[in-house]
This record gives structure tokens, C-alpha cells and sequence, in this order.
């Protein structure tokens, strides 16, 4: 389901003449790979920075530590930071930041279960997000967590002249 997603959003994109760049934390660049896997990849796909570990939030993205520290590294807050500070080094036409839960040991906690998952994306500057609990294996959540990232896509981009 997510590749049909990804498909029909990459020529969405495509036929908008939209580009696109990703700061992956939980997905760890699985879901800029599922856009370059798309035929229209080399006219929409800027690329994307994968910072898994909380570190390379502050150090690539400059994320300032004091927001990592008062939200937690899987956070809204955090991904909305990715999010607005990946357009400084990737210039694209829209923004995509994802960080999560894919397994124990990160901030879960009763209100964040393992499995909650938040994605940010500025589309031409305009603030989109979506936070979302999913259910089975790591795998599985980052595979619903793409799917859902093509949808919001596919929605937003499909309101625009």
C-alpha cells in the first residue's frame, strides 16, 4: 500500500514541479529511499538527512539542545525544528521531518507509547503536521508511517492550484 502511495504522490509531485528533502530520525532514511524508487524521483527527490540519534539533531540541523531536552528527541516540538531547519541545507519546495517510536527505550512513556510517530512538513512554507500511534513490528510502523506521510502529501498537494 505505501509504494502505490508513494507512486501516485511522486507524480503528483512531479506534475506540480514540486521538490522534496527529508530529516529522518526513526525511519532512518527509509522513506526518502521509497521516493527514490519512484520514476519521477530525479525530478522531485533533493534528498535527505538521516539523524537517528539526538546528537546529530543538534550537530547537523542545529536543533537546539534546550528543545531536545524539554520535549524529548521524539517529539512534535523536535520535528517541526527539523523540519524548518532542513531548508537551510536542502532547499526544496517541501520539507519533511520525522522522528518516533519504533522500539523501547527512547521517551515512551503512558501519553507516548512505542509506536507514536510525528511527522512535520513545510510545503512552500506552510506548517503541516501529523502525529500518529501504530500498532506491530518496527518495521511495520515505519511502513505505515510512509504511507501516511504519501497521504498527507497526496492531500495537501492535491489542494493546490
Amino acid at each position: 500500500m505505501a509504494e502505490q502511495r508513494i507512486l501516485e504522490c511522486s507524480k503528483l509531485m512531479a506534475e506540480k514541479n514540486l521538490t522534496i528533502a527529508f530529516a529522518e530520525s526513526a525511519t532512518a532514511g527509509w522513506l526518502c529511499s521509497e521516493f527514490a524508487l519512484a520514476p519521477e524521483s530525479g525530478r522531485i527527490l533533493k534528498g535527505g538527512i538521516v539523524c537517528y540519534d539526538a546528537t546529530l539533531k543538534e550537530d547537523i540541523l542545529k536543533v537546539p539542545h534546550v528543545l531536545i531536552e524539554k520535549y524529548t528527541p521524539e517529539s512534535e516540538e523536535v520535528t517541526a525544528e527539523m523540519a524548518r531547519r532542513l531548508g537551510g541545507l536542502i532547499p526544496s519546495d517541501i520539507q519533511i521531518g520525522v522522528t518516533g517510536l519504533t522500539t523501547p527505550g527512547g521517551s515512551e512513556n503512558y501519553d507516548k507509547p512505542v509506536g507514536t510517530m510525528f511527522v512535520y512538513a513545510f510545503i512552500h512554507g506552510k506548517p503541516v503536521s501529523l502525529c500518529q500511534v501504530y500498532t506491530g513490528s518496527q518495521e511495520d510502523i515505519i511502513h505505515q508511517t510512509i504511507d501516511a506521510v504519501a497521504q498527507m502529501l497526496i492531500n495537501e498537494i492535491g489542494k493546490m492550484p
